[in-house]
């Protein structure tokens, strides 16, 4: 069966699948037919089309409805990442004795440590500003010699700005510039993805794209303005979710029941997380970044803004089972068209299963690393595990990683036995192309015909 790249085989009927009756003909049929799926009857793609037009519809009024057009203006405060920044660019390190350095001038940074009042060799880089209406001005800052951050010459900078300050303290080094390695390494994945998808990886990263340019441009701004952070984060991860699927996966039945099984788990992880967030008390303004944000706009709801990150958090990790799930059902039947719902269900959820295991154990180690720090904190300070886990800080990311299992765990049985209902009902697609009599050629100039 010839598998060109191109989106116009998804409504290409398999032809080529031989059904002779030998066990090897079947394997080898299941080898070949990993490709699209075959359309589906005209009366399943009305029904679908029946729940997935109006949930559409649905997202866009809601884009439109609570479109925030550019995130509101505030005035800095100067604290953390609300600080006015500029490039800059080591040009002159100089070692000095730190008695001789003003201790007086400190860093603007949080995360050096107090100056050294004894001796040592500390470092005066001189910074030049490289952008901004002081591009050419050059500052001094002085580095000490065990501070975890050190200098070099030629080394690119970010400098905080505090107008406010007297002249020569109105310039720091806050940051080091890391655009090029981090592009780099962008670009190495995009190639990566599409070297090995191919044209599957290529609408895989503008599906990436998408998502991105949703959450920068309609999640973020309309929280800022206001809005209900469950209500913007149910619309946005709805607009991702479809764009995505269908971009990745193309305009199919069997992508219409991904998108289907994923919605229902969203429904339950944002039921589920609503409940439990409230149940357990849990605030959403933990650390210095949500106290800031709660600084700036205290009209935030920040325990809904809490599930609006649990729901986008998980959207992710739901696409792959939904996907996996509908393709297995989908192949399945393809490799046997007798199996009834039970049997294509009773088969997939088998699959579904080892699925479970891994997913939900990569969900939980996730939220583990990047809590990590904190863990350790507690470790050190020999804190029980029930005072750990009542605490703020990690009932947050318990919350955020048991309701998001549920939502994981649920969609696998809730994904398979909507897509074998869909692939059983049907009569004019994958199933009566499988079972209709196909000649293929068995030698030279001569047909053989398959079945009876």
């Amino acid at each position: 069966m010839n598998r060109g790249p191109s989106a116009s085989c998804d409504d290409r009927p398999v032809t080529s699948l031989s059904l002779d009756p030998e066990p090897q003909d079947h394997q080898h049929g299941h080898a070949h037919s990993h490709g699209p799926a075959a359309p589906v009857s005209k009366h399943l793609r009305k029904v679908i089309a029946a729940v997935l037009i109006p949930f559409a519809t649905a997202v866009l009024v809601g884009l439109v409805a609570l479109w925030p057009g550019g995130a509101p203006s505030h005035e800095r405060t100067g604290v953390g990442f609300d600080r006015q920044t500029q490039q800059g660019k080591v040009v002159k390190i100089d070692k000095v004795d730190c008695k001789d350095v003003d201790a007086g001038r400190q860093p603007t940074d949080e995360t050096a440590p107090p100056s050294t009042s004894g001796g040592g060799r500390c470092a005066r880089a001189t910074v030049e500003v490289t952008s901004g209406p002081d591009k050419g001005r050059t500052f001094v800052e002085i580095v000490q010699p065990d501070a975890p951050r050190q200098l070099r010459e030629g080394q690119g900078v970010v400098a905080a700005h505090a107008p406010d300050a007297p002249r020569e303290l109105q310039y720091s080094v806050t940051d080091v510039d890391r655009r090029f390695p981090m592009t780099l390494l962008a670009g190495v994945f995009a190639l990566v993805v599409v070297a090995v998808g191919r044209m599957r990886g290529v609408m895989a990263l503008i599906a990436l794209a998408v998502s991105f340019a949703v959450l920068t441009l309609f999640i973020l701004p309309a929280i800022l303005q206001g809005s209900n952070p469950l209500l913007v984060a149910v619309v946005g991860a709805s607009a991702i979710m479809l764009i995505a699927l269908y971009m990745c996966h193309g305009l199919s039945a069997r992508t219409s029941v991904a998108v289907l099984g994923t919605l229902i788990s969203l429904l339950l992880i944002g039921l589920l997380g609503s409940l439990f967030i409230g149940w357990a008390s849990l605030t959403g303004n933990t650390d210095d970044s949500t106290g800031l944000i709660h600084g700036l706009y205290p009209d935030i709801d920040m325990s809904g803004l809490l599930l609006a990150g649990v729901i986008i958090g998980s959207l992710g990790v739901l696409d792959d089972v939904t996907v996996t799930q509908t393709s297995a059902v989908w192949e399945l039947h393809r490799a046997n068209p007798t199996l009834g719902v039970r049997g294509l269900y009773r088969a997939a959820i088998r699959i579904g299963r080892d699925h479970i295991a891994s997913v939900v154990n990569t969900l939980v180690l996730a939220y583990a690393g990047a809590a990590l720090p904190l863990l350790l904190l507690f470790s050190i300070a020999r804190s029980g595990v029930g005072t750990v886990a009542n605490s703020e800080l990690v009932a947050e990311e318990i919350v955020r990683t048991l309701v998001g299992s549920i939502g994981l765990v649920a969609s696998v049985p809730v994904t398979t036995a909507l897509a074998a209902l869909v692939v059983s009902a049907d009569r004019t697609g994958l199933g009566a192309e499988a079972v209709a009599p196909a000649p293929v050629r068995a030698g030279k100039g001569r047909r053989r015909r398959t079945g009876p």
